[in-house]
C-alpha cells in the first residue's frame, strides 16, 4: 500500500484496517509512506516504511514529482529483492497517485488507484477559469488509463463524468470497519458517560462545514454541548472559536482535539452530525451506527445517502444550517431504532476479499518469497 503520510484522516485509516485485515488472512502487507507523519499505530506484521525526499535544492518543487517516483521505486526493489514481487498494489489519496503514476518499479497491471473523495467537490470546487480548467486536466491526466476503486459509486461516476477521466477499469468497494475491534474500543471510558451530547468527528477543514455545523447547532434549540474531536490549521480553528462566540454558543461548544480512538465518544454521544459539502464515503456515519448512536448528515456528494436508506434516510438534511438543524432536531428528540440493522456489507472480511480478488488469487498471497503490496 501506498500513501502519503498517514495523519489522523479517514482514508489513512482505511489503509491500516485494510492492512490488519489482509494480515489477519494469511497475506503479506509492505506499507510504503511518503512522509514520516504518522497518527495511528501500525498494525502488527505490517513492513512499515517511509520513503523521505531530503532535497533542498532551489528547483525541488518542479521536479518533486518524478524525484518522489525515483525514491520509491528505489524502496520498492529493495523490497521485492528481499521478498519476492507485489501481486497487488494500492495507491491511496490524489499526491500519491501523482507520484505512483511516474513509478516504473510497480507493475501497471497490479496497481490500482483507490479514490477516497469526489474531486469535483473537494479540489475542483474553489476553482475557476484557467485554474480549473488546468487542475482538472492534471486530475484527468493522472488517472487516464489505469485501474481505479472508488469508496462509493458516485466517487467513480464523478471522476468520469465531472473530470473527464476515462480509466481502463473502474470498481466501488466500501471501506472496511473491524466492528468487533471498534466495540471493544468504544468500551473504554469516555468522559462525558452519562450525559448528552452531540459530536461531530472530523478534521478542521473548509470541505467537512463545521461552520455549517455551528450555525445549524445555534438554530437547532439543542442544549447539549456540541463536541468537536478534529483538529486543523491554527487559523481555521481560532475562526471556528470566534462563530462560536459570534452566535453565543461558545459555552456549550466543546473543542477536544484529535483522539486515535474516538469510539468512545462516538457510542455515547446523544447524535453524531455529519455536516460536509462532500464525503466520498463517510466513515463515521457507520462507525456510528456500528455504536448504536443515531446519525444526521447532509445530503452531500458521496455516500451518505447510500448509507442512510431506510428509516435512517429521515437523518439526511439539505446542504445549509437550515435543513442541517431541523434534521438535528428532529433525530435529536425521536431518534430511530438501530437494533437490527445489518452492517455486515462494510465488515473488514468481506471487504479484504473484494479487494483481493483484483490479484486473481484464493489462496494466500506469500508461502514463503511471495509477496502482496496494497
Amino acid at each position: 500500500m501506498v500513501i502519503d503520510g498517514l495523519p489522523g484522516g479517514g482514508a489513512e485509516k482505511v489503509v491500516l484496517t485494510l492492512a490488519e485485515g489482509f494480515i489477519s488472512q494469511g497475506h503479506r502487507v509492505s506499507l510504503f509512506s511518503l512522509r514520516k507523519v504518522c497518527e495511528y499505530p501500525i498494525p502488527a506484521g505490517v513492513d512499515y516504511q517511509t520513503v523521505i525526499d531530503k532535497s533542498s535544492r532551489p528547483w525541488r518543487k518542479l521536479t518533486e514529482t518524478h524525484r518522489r517516483a525515483h525514491l520509491l521505486d528505489e524502496a520498492v526493489r529493495q523490497s521485492e529483492a528481499l521478498h519476492g514481487k507485489f501481486d497487488l498494489v494500492l495507491s491511496n489519496l490524489h499526491k500519491t497517485d501523482r507520484i505512483v503514476r511516474y513509478a516504473r518499479a510497480l507493475d501497471a497491471s497490479k496497481t490500482w488507484y483507490c479514490l477516497h473523495g469526489v474531486f469535483s467537490a473537494s479540489y475542483l470546487a474553489r476553482k475557476s477559469g484557467f485554474s480549473l480548467w488546468l487542475k482538472r486536466l492534471k486530475i484527468r491526466d493522472t488517472y487516464r488509463g489505469k485501474q481505479l476503486i472508488g469508496v462509493s459509486q458516485y466517487v467513480i461516476d464523478d471522476v468520469i463524468q465531472n473530470i473527464g477521466v476515462k480509466p481502463s477499469k473502474a470498481q466501488v468497494i466500501f471501506n472496511p470497519f473491524d466492528f468487533e475491534l471498534i466495540s471493544r474500543l468504544a468500551a473504554e471510558p469516555c468522559p462525558l458517560a452519562g450525559s448528552n451530547f452531540v459530536l461531530h468527528v472530523g478534521r478542521f477543514h473548509e470541505t467537512k462545514r463545521h461552520d455549517r455545523l455551528l450555525a445549524a447547532y445555534a438554530q437547532s434549540g439543542i442544549t447539549a454541548p456540541l463536541v468537536l474531536l478534529g483538529q486543523g490549521s491554527e487559523k481555521i480553528t481560532e475562526r471556528l472559536r470566534q462563530q462560536a462566540i459570534d452566535l453565543g454558543i461558545a459555552e456549550r461548544v466543546r473543542f477536544e482535539g484529535f483522539h486515535k480512538n474516538p469510539y468512545p465518544w462516538i457510542r455515547h454521544a446523544r447524535l453524531l452530525v455529519v455536516s460536509s459539502d462532500s464525503e466520498g464515503f463517510g466513515n463515521v456515519l457507520v462507525e456510528a451506527l456500528s455504536c448504536g448512536t443515531p446519525i444526521v448528515s447532509t445530503r452531500c456528494p458521496g455516500a451518505p445517502s447510500t448509507i442512510m436508506s431506510g428509516d435512517l434516510a429521515r437523518g439526511l438534511a439539505d446542504l445549509n444550517a437550515d435543513s442541517l438543524a431541523q434534521k438535528m432536531h428532529e433525530v435529536y428528540a425521536a431518534p430511530p431504532d438501530l437494533q437490527h440493522l445489518d452492517l455486515s456489507i462494510y465488515s473488514l472480511k468481506v471487504i479484504c476479499q473484494q479487494y483481493l480478488q483484483l490479484a486473481e488469487v484464493e489462496e494466500p498471497l506469500f508461502s514463503g518469497t511471495e509477496h502482496v503490496s496494497g
